[in-house]
């Protein structure tokens, strides 16, 4: 009896070995075909936003809310966190798996004037300076109602912001401004992350509903005033959803090839930082009500992004002391002159393409450089003849470009390209550190067109009943140049007067 179950067991384990030794293949194809999907979730999560817990189930979906907000970047998190506090009932519908839009691929900080962190550090800033220097960088065609709202409030949103646990006290500067009014976490650390999870934590706070996979295809509307919206839930299942109000906070079109292709065909090619969603659908379904669009072919390119993830690489850098060189090793721009002057010297040299190089100091004050190494972007030497090797740059030329830049901080002057900020601290702590970057499409300017209201307006310049837009679905706020820095500010800014507004509008309804 024995001798049969052990002959027994013997032909299974055989079997079993037969079968396992024909199947490995098609096993480790199976687990070649999972990691892949892991590795595509990691992706979507870093790409498109915040934790993927605690997200409202569908199974508690209602059939009609005060307010339905479309899109959960910071400006549709604000907009609910405002409505809230006014007694409403409002509700994020967010088409992509997890919370945050573009909003955590920011880096730099939020800019604001005259705030309390500024004048805790001594900074003396006005709110008269920044609206200049942004009317500057656009070139002077931004709406001019738009930026005196913007720079207006620009402190009470940074102030709003700690007071619900979001604090932005370590400052630093970005391109075309004269003043340090760019607001980073304490740290020092990308500013997007924590923004959109601060957001995220108070929304949960807040129980308000937060339905993601929820991909709205029209803004219903009746007797001409928006009343809710369609809604395709998992790619699959359409519900309408009936609302007092709704809000558009569905951020740009910079991942839509084909919306950018056709009004600017010049940057066909170009990589994108954009997170995947930013497809433009907020523009057209508000297109398709009556709403008009402004600058829609004013697309920022970003100067300093990382080519092969397309992944941007933060003013904050140059903001804190780095400077850019060529193939040949020679500075050859303002560092932080605006954007479009930065790219367009990067585009003017053979290679398209630079460096940012920096000391052990910038890296120590850019927190977001740590992110940078973790991505394998950053390269590295003990001394700049080191790094020169490395990137293979002429190590002489390096170094004599170096002594030049650390000279003009010392004296405070750069004879050869005019820089004046962003020279506290020169560049000779090493080890020291490069990173390759060229420029990408960054920012769509345009969008649809509202008032300081957030109301969307019509061909007539009249708003629309009940709809409301904020953030980079919208246009005019920037002209035909955006200062780094200053999208975060209208997300909050305005994100939070969409939240009031509707609110208002809501409640002289009832």
């Amino acid at each position: 009896m024995k001798k049969n179950v052990t002959a027994a067991l013997i032909l299974v384990l055989s079997l079993m070995l037969v079968i396992a030794g024909c199947g490995s293949g098609n096993q480790k194809q199976d687990q070649s075909q999972e990691n892949a999907k892991k590795e595509d979730a990691k992706e979507t999560e870093a790409v498109s936003g915040a934790s993927k817990t605690h997200y409202t189930p569908i199974d508690q979906l209602k059939e009609k809310y005060d307010i339905v907000i479309i899109g959960a970047g910071g400006a549709g998190m604000s907009a609910a966190l405002e409505a809230k506090e006014k007694g409403l009932n409002p509700v994020i519908l967010e088409k992509m798996p997890v919370a945050g839009g573009n909003t955590t691929k920011a880096s730099s900080g939020m800019n604001a004037s005259q705030t309390k962190f500024q004048k805790e550090q001594g900074i003396q800033d006005s709110n008269d300076l920044f609206y200049e220097e942004t009317l500057k960088g656009g070139h002077d065609t931004n709406d001019k109602d738009m930026l005196r709202f913007f720079v207006d409030n620009s402190a009470s949103a940074i102030d709003w912001l700690d007071s619900i646990g979001i604090r932005l006290n370590n400052i630093t500067i970005t391109g075309g401004m004269k003043e340090k009014r760019t607001h980073r976490p304490e740290d020092g650390s990308a500013v997007g992350q924590y923004l959109a999870n601060g957001l995220l934590k108070n929304i949960q706070e807040q129980e308000i509903p937060l339905f993601v996979n929820a991909k709205v295809t029209e803004i219903t509307e009746k007797d001409g005033k928006a009343n809710g919206v369609k809604v395709t839930f998992n790619e699959h299942e359409e519900k309408n959803i009936a609302a007092d109000a709704v809000v558009v906070t569905t951020g740009g079109f910079g991942s839509n090839m084909d919306m950018i292709s056709e009004v600017r065909p010049d940057l066909k090619g170009y990589v994108t930082t954009n997170q995947v969603g930013s497809t433009g659908d907020g523009i057209k379904m508000i297109e398709a009500l009556g709403g008009v669009t402004v600058d829609m072919d004013q697309i920022q390119v970003h100067p300093t992004v990382q080519q092969e993830k397309s992944y941007l690489i933060g003013e904050a850098v140059r903001g804190e002391g780095a400077i850019l060189v060529s193939n040949d090793g020679k500075r050859f721009t303002n560092e932080l002159d605006t954007r479009d002057n930065v790219t367009a010297a990067i585009n003017k040299l053979p290679e398209k393409s630079a460096y940012l190089v920096f000391d052990s100091g910038v890296k120590s004050r850019a927190k977001a450089i740590e992110q940078y190494e973790k991505m394998g972007f950053v390269i590295n030497g003990d001394s700049i003849e080191a790094l020169a090797k490395v990137m293979d740059v002429p190590a002489d030329q390096l170094k004599a470009t170096m002594d030049t830049w650390n000279s003009a901080v010392n004296k405070k002057e750069d004879a050869e390209f005019g820089r004046t900020t962003a020279m506290d601290n020169d560049l000779s702590s090493g080890p020291f550190y490069a990173i390759k970057i060229g420029p990408g499409i960054h920012y769509t300017m345009g969008g649809v067109k509202i008032n300081t209201n957030t109301e969307v307006l019509n061909k007539d310049g009249k708003p629309i009943s009940g709809l409301f837009a904020a953030g980079e679905v919208c246009g005019g706020l920037h002209g035909q140049n955006r200062i780094g820095g200053n999208s975060v500010a209208e997300i909050i800014i305005f994100g939070r007067q969409a939240g009031i507004k509707s609110a208002e509008f809501v409640k002289a309804q009832q």
